[in-house]
Order: structure tokens, then C-alpha cells, then sequence
């Protein structure tokens, strides 16, 4: 993967490009952000920066053999480490060939997608401990071609304790020319002991103008709507490609327009209706409402206060907040946006969603009539 095909990301860029050309790269790396971010592709970025045989000020080649194999995910020296579902496999290597399937396909990808290529029935995928011997194991091998070997780890925060436990000495005292980077969305999710061993990359969020123009370029939408899902996303390019993927079968406008106004009438029927309605989604989408509904409730509030001059909105938001706006306000603003947030967490577990949206109207229209 070439740095130039990253999203955005320039200063982080400059700097993992400065430290391999200085040749100060630390044995033990932690890439800490969002999948969104691009944490994953600037991690193949400066891998492949680090084989690449004719470097140049700002990328790799592209063209010489280290950058091909890189590419390709057929180096060597590459080793790549990720959850699976245990009754599946123990390790990641039996499946490989789906994981570069997926990663030729996108770079972009959260562990909700991995999952559900790997596995129909969704089920929790993890780092095990047959994973961590499989690591020490290859370790041990020699390089094939002389330089660094390279251990990806990706959503290291699966790694269940036996296993972070059993990789805490290889992480501190790697072998000579050895390189593991670790990825993962939150360092919260981390074992101290392994935090204390790495050295931390923060991968931020994209820049919401970065993000618009390249979803106008690449995803040949227009700059309004580009710039409302770049805003709604918080610079998160998967967040912002589900966004316009799932607005093809589902509109989210449409579905908060009926509880906001069904909730306003105090129309329970109807309110009834659309906790139904909504729970017949898939639970992706339900959580990609949720967390429109918070950017909209967001939107509101700086419509209130800035008269629309940061607001980011497609033509058809604008108008409708043009008069729900002044229902959002500092007495209930607070108490959106936590519902909100409860009602996104009850889903990521599982939570029954007649019940979590039915909840929702309810306290949709307290909040309203406050």
C-alpha cells in the first residue's frame, strides 16, 4: 500500500516516513485509532516504506520487488495475526486467504466486517492463546530475505489475557530485526503491561474536508451530501461508506423525521409503528440510526447557537431542522444525546430492539415536551 492511497493523515505520514528513513524505528509499535482512521492502511504504508528497495522523499516505489510483495500480502517476512472465531480456527494463518481477500477488496474495514466474512453466524472473534505460542514460534524463524520481519497484530484489544500475558517478554526484548505493530481502536481495552511495552502511534480522526473531497472524488457523490456524511462520520471513512451504503435501502432522514414527529404528537400508535418498523432492521443499521439521529440532535444545537454557520447538512437535513431545530435545546440536549449513547451500547449487545426503540420514542417525546 502506497502512502498516497491513505486518507488524509499527511503530518502522521511525514513522520513514520522520517522515522524510517532515519532508520529509528522502534522494535514494538502500538497504532491506536478508529479502523476508520486508516489505522490499518498507514500501518501496510509504512511497512511496505520499510521494504521498499528505492524509497522516495514522500512514498515507496510502488515497482520494486519488497513494495510488490508487500502488495501482493506474499512477503515473507510479513506476518499478519487477527481474532478468529475459536470454533472455526485456534489461529489466524487457516485463514489467510480470506483475510487477504478482504484486504485486496478495502483496507477500511472494522472487525464487525472481518467477522462477517468469516463467519455467517457472527459470532465474537478473539486473539487466542494458540495464537500467541503460533507468534513465539515464528519468532524464532529466521528472515528469508535479511532485513526486518514483521509482525502485524491487528485489534490487538481481542487479545484475551493468557495470550497478552504469554507475548509480554517477546514484546520487550524483541529479536534483533524484528517489528511488531500492534493495532487497536482503544488503548482502554489494553493490558498496562503491554501499553508499557510499545510505543504509542495515536492515529486521529480524518479531517471532515479531507474526508468530504475524497468521497466526492472517489465515491462520485455531490459536495452537499459529501460534506453532511463527513460531518455525521467524524472522520471515520467506514462509518461514512456504511452511511451511504445503507442510505440506498434505508432512509435515516425519513426514519427521524416519524419519531421526531411522531413522538411530538404524542401519537403512541404511531409511535408504536416505528419501534416496530425500525427493530425490523438489520442491527448494523439500527446502530448507523442511532448514531445519525445523534449528529442530527448535534446539528440542531449548533443551528441554535450559530445560526447554521459550521453547520454541515445536505439540502433536505437543512430544511427539516430549519424548524425542529428550536425543539433541541439546553434543557434536554444532555438528555439526547446520553439516551442516545444507551441506546447505541444496548444494541452492541444484543439488546431486544422492539424494546430499546420502543424506549426511544417514549423518552424522545418527554425530551421534546420539556
Amino acid at each position: 500500500m502506497l502512502f498516497k492511497n491513505v486518507i488524509g493523515q499527511k503530518e502522521l505520514k511525514q513522520h513514520l516516513i522520517q522515522v524510517a528513513k532515519a532508520d529509528k524505528i522502534a522494535q514494538t509499535q502500538l497504532f491506536a485509532g478508529q479502523m476508520g482512521y486508516g489505522t490499518l492502511p498507514l500501518a501496510l504504508a509504512f511497512i511496505q516504506y520499510v521494504f521498499c528497495e528505492n524509497r522516495t522523499e514522500t512514498d515507496s516505489c510502488g515497482q520494486c520487488s519488497g513494495c510488490k510483495k508487500v502488495d501482493d500480502l506474499q512477503h515473507p517476512d510479513l506476518h499478519f495475526f487477527f481474532p478468529v472465531v475459536q470454533s472455526i480456527s485456534k489461529i489466524s494463518s487457516k485463514l489467510l486467504p480470506d483475510w487477504r481477500i478482504q484486504l485486496k477488496e478495502s483496507a477500511y474495514f472494522d472487525l464487525y466486517e472481518w467477522t462477517q466474512r468469516m463467519d455467517d453466524r457472527e459470532r465474537k472473534p478473539i486473539i487466542s492463546t494458540e495464537e500467541s505460542q503460533e507468534i513465539i514460534r515464528k519468532t524464532a524463524l529466521k528472515s528469508y530475505e535479511g532485513g526486518y520481519k514483521v509482525y502485524i497484530i491487528w485489534m490487538a484489544e481481542e487479545m484475551n489475557a493468557i495470550c497478552a500475558n504469554k507475548l509480554l517478554k517477546i514484546l520487550e526484548e524483541p529479536p534483533d530485526k524484528s517489528l511488531f505493530i500492534l493495532l487497536c481502536e482503544s488503548t482502554e481495552h489494553m493490558l498496562p503491561t503491554i501499553l508499557s511495552r510499545t510505543q504509542l502511534v495515536n492515529v486521529p480522526r480524518i479531517n471532515e474536508d479531507v474526508l468530504a473531497h475524497y468521497l466526492v472524488n472517489s465515491l462520485l457523490i455531490d459536495q452537499n451530501t459529501a460534506e453532511s456524511i463527513a460531518s455525521f462520520s467524524a472522520g471515520n471513512y467506514i462509518k461514512a461508506k456504511h452511511q451511504i451504503e445503507q442510505q440506498e435501502n434505508t432512509d435515516f432522514l425519513e426514519l427521524f423525521k416519524n419519531l421526531m414527529r411522531s413522538s411530538f404528537k404524542k401519537d403512541v400508535t404511531a409511535m408504536l409503528d416505528w419501534a416496530e418498523e425500525t427493530a425490523q432492521q438489520t442491527k448494523e443499521k439500527q446502530k448507523l440510526f442511532v448514531l445519525y439521529a445523534l449528529h442530527l440532535i448535534r446539528q440542531s444545537i449548533l443551528l441554535n447557537y450559530t445560526s447554521g454557520a459550521i453547520n454541515q447538512l445536505s439540502n433536505d437535513e437543512a430544511e427539516f431542522l430549519k424548524n425542529f431545530a428550536k425543539f433541541i435545546h439546553g434543557k434536554n440536549i444532555q438528555s439526547f444525546m446520553q439516551t442516545m449513547n444507551d441506546i447505541h451500547y444496548h444494541l452492541e449487545r444484543n439488546a431486544n430492539p422492539r424494546i430499546v426503540f420502543t424506549h426511544l420514542s417514549f423518552q424522545v417525546m418527554r425530551y421534546i415536551h420539556a
